[in-house]
C-alpha cells in the first residue's frame, strides 16, 4: 500500500460520529442538523426533468473533455459573473465531477515529485486539500485564518523559503468554515508572489454565489486576473461547482476553468483518471448554469436565514459565552464558543438534539495553535423554520451552562 496513506486524518464527521455516540441526544426533541454543508433546498425541477428527458443518453460514453455546448455554457456564465472578457470555451474550461475529486486530482497532475513541494492552504481548511497533497509526495503547509486577520491567511507574514518551496496555493474563498472573501488587491498581489516564486494558484470557489443579499457578489480568482490584464489566466486556475449554487449536490458536476498550458496536461491525465461526466449530466448542467433565478431565490433563502438566526444567537444574555457574526459569503457561521469547541458540540447534541461541527475538526494545531478552538461551525442548510428553532435549542442551551 502507499504509506503516505498513514498520513490521512480520519475525515472531520466521522470525528464527529464517534463524539457523539458517547451520549444520548434528548429523546423529546427532533434532529436537526447543522454540521454537514449539504444543501437542503429543494433541486431545481427544471434540472431534474432534464435528467429525465436526456435519460438514455446514458447509452453514450461520455469524453473527457465534455461536450462542446456545455463548456460554452460555462464561459458565458463565467463571463456574465466575473465581467471576463476573453475566456475561450475550447482550451480553458475542463467540466468536472464535482470540485472534490477535481482538486484532488488536480494536485496529483501539477506537483513535481522530483523536488521538495509544499502545497500552502488555509487553516482551517477543507480536507481534501491536505490529503490531496500528501498522497501527490508534497507537504502541505498551513495558514493560519484568525479574527484579528478577518479569517483570511495572513499572507505577507509567509516566508521567502516558504513561496519558494510552494508549488500549489490553495485558496478557499468564500471561506469553508470561516465564509471569509479574500479581497481584490490581495488576489493581485498573490498572482504577483506566484510568478516572482514559480507556483501556481488553485482558487476553490464553490460557494461563490452565497452571500447576503445586499452585500456584493465575491471577487474570483479569474476576475483579478482580468484586472491585471492577463486574460491567458496565466499560473490560475479557478474551481466551481452546481452543489451549493444549485442545490444539486448530488449531481456532482462542476468545472475548473483558467491557464490552459495547465489545463492541457490535467485533461491528459483526467483521461488516464476515468472520470468523465455522463452525457446526461452534462446536458441538466448546462440547464442550470443557463439559469440565474433558481441562484437568487437560493440566496434570498440564506439571507433570510441569516437575519433570523442572527437576531437569536446575538442576545445580550449569552453574548459573554457566544459570539457569532454575520460571515463574508458561503452558509456557515463561525461562531465563537467560551467552552471547549467538543464539550460545547457534544452537550448541545446530548441536551438540545442540534448538530454542530467542531471548529478544531476543520484545522490543524500549528506551533500551538489551532484556529479552531473554542469555535463550531453551523450550516445553515435546513428550511428557514428548523435553522430558527436550532438557533432557540442554541440559546437554551447556552443559558443553561
Amino acid at each position: 500500500m502507499n504509506p503516505d496513506l498513514q498520513k490521512l486524518q480520519p475525515y472531520p464527521f466521522e470525528k464527529l460520529t464517534a463524539l457523539k455516540s458517547q451520549v444520548t441526544p434528548n429523546p423529546d426533541l427532533r434532529p436537526i442538523a447543522l454540521s454537514i454543508g449539504e444543501p437542503k433546498h429543494p433541486a431545481p425541477s427544471f434540472v431534474t426533468q432534464c435528467l429525465i428527458d436526456n435519460i438514455g443518453r446514458v447509452e453514450n460514453y461520455p469524453t473527457t473533455k465534455g461536450i462542446p455546448e456545455l463548456r460554452e455554457a460555462i464561459a458565458r456564465w463565467l463571463k456574465q459573473r466575473f465581467a471576463l472578457t476573453d475566456v475561450c470555451s475550447e482550451n480553458q474550461i475542463i467540466p468536472v465531477n464535482g470540485t472534490r475529486e477535481a482538486l484532488f486530482a488536480f494536485t496529483q497532475a501539477v506537483i513535481d515529485r522530483s523536488k521538495e513541494g509544499l502545497v500552502v492552504s488555509p487553516n482551517p481548511f477543507y480536507q481534501i486539500y491536505e490529503g490531496a497533497a500528501y498522497l501527490a509526495g508534497a507537504e502541505p503547509h498551513f495558514l493560519p485564518c484568525l479574527e484579528e486577520n478577518g479569517f483570511n491567511p495572513d499572507f505577507d507574514a509567509v516566508s521567502a523559503d516558504v513561496w519558494d518551496k510552494c508549488q500549489l496555493l490553495f485558496l478557499c474563498s468564500p471561506g469553508n468554515p470561516t465564509g471569509s472573501v479574500i479581497d481584490l488587491e490581495t488576489l493581485k498581489k498573490l498572482i504577483a508572489l506566484a510568478d516572482k516564486h514559480d507556483f501556481i494558484i488553485a482558487s476553490d470557489e464553490c460557494y461563490s454565489e452565497i452571500y447576503v443579499d445586499d452585500k456584493p457578489a465575491p471577487i474570483g480568482l479569474l476576475q483579478a486576473c482580468q484586472a491585471l490584464g492577463r486574460n491567458d489566466y496565466s499560473r490560475c486556475v479557478a474551481f466551481h461547482s452546481l452543489s451549493k449554487r444549485s442545490n444539486l449536490p448530488g449531481l456532482r458536476s462542476g468545472f475548473v476553468a483558467g491557464d490552459a498550458t495547465l489545463l492541457q496536461p490535467f485533461l491528459l491525465y483526467r483521461t488516464y483518471h476515468g472520470c468523465a461526466m455522463s452525457v446526461h449530466t452534462q446536458l441538466a448542467s448546462i440547464a442550470a448554469w443557463n439559469d440565474e433565478e433558481h441562484v437568487k431565490e437560493n440566496r434570498h433563502q440564506y439571507s433570510l436565514k441569516f437575519k433570523a438566526v442572527l437576531e437569536i444567537l446575538n442576545d445580550p444574555s449569552i453574548s459573554d459565552r457566544f459570539a457569532v457574526t454575520q460571515t463574508d459569503a458561503s452558509f456557515y457561521l463561525w461562531a465563537k464558543t467560551s467552552m471547549d469547541e467538543e464539550q460545547f458540540a457534544q452537550q448541545l447534541f446530548a441536551q438540545q438534539h442540534v448538530t454542530v461541527l467542531p471548529g478544531s475538526y476543520l484545522s490543524r494545531t500549528i506551533e500551538g495553535i489551532n484556529p479552531g478552538k473554542n469555535r463550531v461551525r453551523m450550516a445553515l442548510v435546513a428550511s428557514v423554520e428548523e435553522c430558527i428553532e436550532a438557533a432557540e435549542r442554541i440559546k437554551r442551551f447556552i443559558q443553561s451552562v
